[in-house]
């Protein structure tokens, strides 16, 4: 069997992957893909990585763990998905991003040491993903204190991908950007999923149907029905098009406003950014689905 990990990050996937993959666990079943509500186990995980204190656990533990997240031991993949894999919000910045990923993802893999892990990530431009865990989070918090030790401009999602990697020598690690999501969703429902290229999974649409108004839509399911796309290239640029005349720019164009932000300096976390993709791009062990 093998344990797949979506850890988020925060701001990025809001709960739609798992919500998609649950609507379809009863196919993803018939291949042996069991996913099971995050209730079952997210509390669970946590529970136990704290009793553990680091140790790998013993093989009766693993099959109590086991026992309560799933109903059939026989699965060959086993999907788990939580934002908080990584850190919960208020300690996802604390002078750097996501400081203890690493040690907190080798706690949770310890709790069944002896199965295959794989590790999916969502990332997002902190010119954006910043403003909105602030959002996330402000009701407890003052600016002053949501940044304080920070300098935004030193941030690297690459930091949080080399200590994912170091902590879980071996496990691969997918990544995809955030911004990409509606271009490439069936490709990171299927590279979590693990199903087979000719399954066909059912309300897939709801990342586009917030950000695209019903007729338009409508208009593409259909366009997409009657012209097959030949390739995923070919769907890209088809979805690019109908987001490009149809697209709520409201929802797109997302403006955030952070005390003492400039144009210049979300200018300069974009570029950061854009940079800091290419680094994970060739980092050995991970995968980048792009656009």
């Amino acid at each position: 069997m093998r344990i797949v990990y979506h850890l988020g990050a925060h701001c990025t996937d809001e709960e739609r992957l798992i919500r998609c993959l649950l609507k379809n666990r009863s196919a993803l079943a018939e291949q042996g893909i069991h996913v099971p509500a995050p209730t079952r186990y997210r509390r669970l995980l946590r529970d136990t990585a704290v009793q553990l204190r680091g140790a790998p656990a013993s093989v009766e533990t693993q099959a109590l763990v086991i026992e309560q997240i799933m109903d059939d031991d026989k699965a060959g993949r086993l999907i788990l998905s939580w934002d908080s894999f990584l850190a919960f919000p208020q300690w996802a910045l604390r002078g750097r991003l996501y400081g203890f990923a690493g040690e907190r993802i080798r706690a949770f893999t310890q709790i069944f040491p002896h199965i295959e892990a794989e590790f999916f990530l969502a990332i997002r431009n902190p010119a954006t993903w910043l403003p909105a865990l602030y959002e996330k989070q402000k009701s407890s918090r003052s600016y002053e204190e949501f940044i304080e030790g920070t300098d935004i401009h030193q941030l690297r999602w690459s930091d949080v991908v080399s200590q994912i990697m170091a902590e879980n020598s071996g496990a691969p690690l997918t990544i995809w950007c955030d911004e990409d999501t509606p271009l490439i969703w069936p490709e990171v429902l299927q590279a979590v999923g693990g199903y087979s290229d000719e399954t066909r999974l059912e309300d897939t649409d709801e990342l586009l149907s917030l950000i695209m108004p019903g007729d338009g839509l409508t208009r593409m399911r259909n366009y997409l029905a009657s012209h097959p796309p030949a390739s995923v290239s070919q769907r890209r640029r088809v979805v690019a098009a109908f987001l490009d005349k149809f697209a709520l720019s409201d929802r797109i164009n997302m403006e955030f406003a952070l005390p003492g932000w400039s144009q210049e300096t979300v200018d300069r976390l974009t570029q950061t950014y854009l940079e800091d993709i290419e680094l994970i791009r060739a980092m050995p062990g991970v995968t980048l689905i792009s656009a």
